[in-house]
C-alpha cells in the first residue's frame, strides 16, 4: 500500500528501506508500520557508548555525527544526513554497549523503530530477515571503507572526495569535526581548503 503511507515516511526514507534489500509491497509496508516519527533538537545526544541502545533511527531532515571519545578530544568518524540510517552497531547486533556517541548537529526529524519490534518481524518474515542481514552487511562494507581510506589516503585527498561527493553536507558541517573526521587539525584543514580553491 504505498500510496497510503507515502505521505506519511518521506520518499528518501522509503528510498533507503528499498536500496537495501528488495521487499515487496507487504514486506514494505510491515516495516514502515513500526516506524515513529520524532522531532528533536541540534546538540541532542542520540546515542550513547555507555547504554545498549534499543531502536534505530532513519534521517528524514538533519545532520548526525558519530564520535567516540579519545584522551584529549572526540574523534568523529561518521556524518549522517537525510536517508541514512542511525544505528549502534554493537547494541543491534551483540546487545551490549555500543563504543560510539551520536550526536545531532541540527534540530532533526527521525524515523524511529524500536529493536525489538524488528526482532520480531524478522523472526516472523524471512524476506524482512534478509532485509536485516542485508542492512548489516552493507554497514560493514562502509565501515571498512572507511577505515581503509583513512589508513591509506591522504587526508587532502579524502576532502577532495568530500568535496566531490557531498559539498553540501560540508558546508552544513563545523570545520573542527570535519578536521577531526579527517584526522587534521583545524589548520592543516585550513591549509588543504586553500590549496584546493
Amino acid at each position: 500500500m504505498f500510496y497510503l503511507y507515502k505521505n506519511i515516511v518521506v520518499d528518501h526514507i522509503l528510498h533507503k528501506i528499498k536500496s537495501i534489500y528488495p521487499l515487496k509491497e507487504k514486506s514494505l509496508d510491515l516495516l514502515v508500520s513500526g516506524l515513529k516519527r520524532i522531532v528533536l533538537p541540534k546538540n541532542h545526544l542520540l546515542i550513547r557508548s555507555d547504554r545498549i541502545e534499543k531502536s534505530l533511527y532513519f534521517i528524514e531532515k538533519g545532520i548526525a555525527r558519530a564520535y567516540c571519545d579519545g584522551k584529549e578530544n572526540q574523534i568523529t568518524f561518521w556524518f549522517g544526513q537525510e536517508g541514512d540510517l542511525i544505528f549502534s552497531y554493537n547494541s543491534y547486533i551483540n546487545k551490549a554497549p555500543g563504543y560510539e556517541n551520536i550526536v545531532l548537529l541540527e534540530d532533526c526529524v527521525l524515523y524511529e523503530i524500536r529493536t525489538d519490534v524488528l526482532e520480531g518481524l524478522f523472526l516472523e518474515h524471512i524476506e524482512l530477515a534478509n532485509w536485516g542481514r542485508k542492512l548489516a552487511e552493507l554497514e560493514l562494507i562502509r565501515t571498512e571503507e572507511r577505515f581503509i581510506n583513512r589508513l591509506f589516503k591522504p587526508a587532502a585527498e579524502r576532502y577532495a572526495e568530500l568535496m566531490e561527493e557531498d559539498p553540501v553536507l560540508l558546508r552544513r558541517i563545523q570545520l573542527g569535526y570535519i578536521a577531526s573526521y579527517l584526522g587534521v587539525t583545524q589548520v592543516t584543514l585550513s591549509r588543504i581548503r586553500a590549496e584546493l580553491k
